[in-house]
């Protein structure tokens, strides 16, 4: 898979942190972080990454009112997302389309396994 650009949009450092860690070490991806909404938002607008890692539980702007807000602009919304949750027993398969995602992936994950679950949804 070609070098991919990555934005991890995560209120919690750790998650942040971990998997910036994971993708640049493990497949040398380039990895951007947000830790709110808002950022998350401005960063995808500046920096069109090719794909969207995206909580879905944050304080300022949760995962799913931010999605929809970058769908609705042309800037962002044919950036492929996939949600971060663990909360995933609460989005079945059935919902990807309506949501305009390309999957899950559960909370917690295993980093070193991270980079292999986002290929296996990603189709570039």
């Amino acid at each position: 898979m070609k070098n991919l650009k990555i934005l991890i949009i995560d209120d919690e450092r750790a998650i942040l942190d971990v998997v910036k860690a994971s993708l640049e070490i493990v497949v040398q991806w380039e990895v951007l972080t947000a830790s709110s909404g808002q950022e998350g938002r401005e960063k995808a607008l500046r920096q069109q990454p090719d794909l969207i890692l995206l909580d879905v539980m944050m304080p300022d702007v949760d995962g799913l009112a931010l999605l929809n807000q970058l769908r609705y602009d042309p800037l962002t919304q044919k950036i492929p997302v996939i949600l971060l949750t663990g909360k995933s027993n609460m989005i079945d398969e059935t919902d990807y389309d309506s949501l305009n995602i390309i999957g899950i992936i559960p909370k917690p994950f295993n980093p070193l396994e991270l980079a292999q679950e986002i290929t296996q949804l990603v189709t570039f």
